[in-house]
């Protein structure tokens, strides 16, 4: 009975080696920064980021061509969770990098960083293979603990304070939304377990709906979809830089797969229930993230609006209720990422006077100053803003052409009135880099955040935009042998 119980852990564990080397590295660092103090700061940084592309390397390689779930049923390993965890690594190492640079050239060296980064990936890992209500809110807060800590990492900084202040105390909120719609759900399906409530929900049953509406609500803020987006302009704001295009990156995929687990798997049977509900959150995120960026001098609070916006998106097709859907979500998201973070990059190249530069105004003559750096920006700017043939566009025709098949002509509507609205800010930054008078010189970057930015920009790029066929190719997989 015995050997049979190792044996069984032993075949569970080797489903779950991201989750194991990540928790691991995050161990063996907080060791070696206690003894070491902030000194290893740069040497955890790069183990960090080496170990999350490991674990992307391993998510990716250990998907079953059919779902399979371990720690009795608590996880689900399947294309969908490796094509969530593969695309989150990534996008964390990414922004490790920027951080690690960033703060290496403002002294401000901490080993807590990629600590907290290797747990918050930790976190997102199982929120993406989460299989019952348990496990969901685990890796749920197991994510939201380190960015809160992450919001607030410049100590000596009011704003920073402030920003993981707020963000810890609207987030309990919303934990205490998410607890009060699974206690529902428990209390009406009679367990926790995603398979068992999918067979309560095929049998219908209003309580089943309102907790699924007050489940909903609490991933809509993590995900920062209007109206529960309160948290995040003053967030991005008061974070560090490379904080804030953390947050913009792979906690916004991770909060979109887990909806989708959620809508797609046991409530899939009350389909006509959550997509009115969607399909709410989709058009005021839109509409939302659209004009009142208009009305941002700040460009981190202006990213943020963006962020809502292109939330907006994401909903519209996971909205349409089928695998096209799914992968459009997944597709979008995927092309979302390199751009924001890109941009980031580009925000966190320039300095004056020992200081982040943060308002738009500060961008003006930035093409007489550093015209590459002004060429870069535009490229991504005009790729998160939909202008063809970038990689934003396909990412965008994606999601419209899902939303039609879905029926959701008039959400496609409004979709399409945002975007124009949207890129009525991009534009102005644009024309604010090329045309306004030039603003004192910047001071120069280090070369990781001058390489993310390159390399971002080359991801948008017609060129490379090949690869969109394997992106496409990858997300149907994921969508369809984990939700047949």
């Amino acid at each position: 009975m015995e050997a049979e119980l190792l044996a069984r852990l032993t075949a569970d564990l080797a489903w779950i080696r991201p989750e194991l080397l990540l928790a691991g590295f995050a161990l063996l660092g907080t060791l070696v920064g206690a003894w070491m103090g902030d000194r290893a700061s740069g040497l955890l940084s790069g183990l960090c980021a080496i170990a999350l592309v490991v674990a992307a390397y391993f998510a990716w390689q250990v998907r079953p061509a059919e779902p399979h779930t371990v720690f009795n049923g608590a996880l689900s390993i399947d294309g969908f969770s490796a094509y969530a965890k593969t695309v989150i690594a990534l996008a964390a190492a990414a922004t490790l990098l920027l951080g690690a640079d960033h703060f290496a050239r403002r002294n401000e060296r901490r080993f807590e960083f990629p600590v907290l980064i290797a747990l918050s990936a930790v976190g997102m890992f199982v929120m993406v293979s989460a299989n019952d209500l348990i496990t969901l809110y685990v890796g749920l807060e197991l994510q939201s603990l380190a960015a809160y800590v992450l919001a607030a990492f410049r100590r000596d900084d009011a704003r920073s304070s402030e920003a993981g202040l707020k963000y810890f105390v609207l987030g309990a909120l919303a934990s205490g939304l998410l607890l009060y719609g699974s206690s529902l759900i428990y209390g009406f399906a009679g367990s926790v377990r995603f398979d068992e409530i999918a067979t309560a929900a095929g049998q219908g049953g209003v309580g089943l709906i309102f907790g699924l509406v007050f489940l909903v609500c609490g991933l809509a803020f993590k995900m920062s979809a209007a109206p529960f987006h309160m948290w995040t302009p003053d967030v991005y704001e008061g974070a560090p830089t490379p904080v804030t295009a953390f947050f913009a990156a792979a906690p916004k995929l991770a909060a979109v797969a887990l909806l989708a687990r959620v809508l797609y798997g046991p409530f899939a049977g009350l389909e006509a229930q959550w997509q009115q509900v969607i399909i709410a959150l989709s058009g005021i995120s839109l509409l939302v993230g659209a004009f009142i960026a208009l009305a941002q001098t700040n460009i981190k609070r202006l990213m943020a609006y963006s962020s809502i916006h292109n939330m907006g998106f994401a909903l519209m097709a996971l909205a349409a209720g089928t695998e096209k859907g799914m992968s459009a979500a997944l597709i979008y998201m995927t092309i979302y990422l390199p751009t924001t973070i890109g941009a980031f990059a580009g925000i966190l190249a320039m300095r004056r006077d020992g200081k982040d530069v943060e308002t738009i105004d500060d961008l003006a003559g930035l093409a007489s100053r550093k015209p590459w750096l002004a060429m870069l920006l535009t490229v991504l700017f005009f790729s998160v803003a939909g202008i063809p043939p970038l990689a934003g566009f396909f990412g965008k025709l994606v999601t419209f052409q899902a939303a039609v098949d879905g029926g959701l002509w008039p959400l496609a509507v409004v979709a399409a009135l945002a975007t124009v609205i949207s890129a009525a800010y991009y534009l102005n930054i644009i024309k604010v880099m090329w045309v306004n008078a030039p603003a004192p010189a910047f001071q120069s970057s280090g070369p990781t955040i001058a390489v993310t930015a390159g390399l971002a920009t080359l991801l948008v790029f017609p060129v490379l935009v090949v690869g969109f066929g394997w992106i496409e190719q990858a997300a149907l997989f994921a969508a369809s042998s984990s939700f047949p």
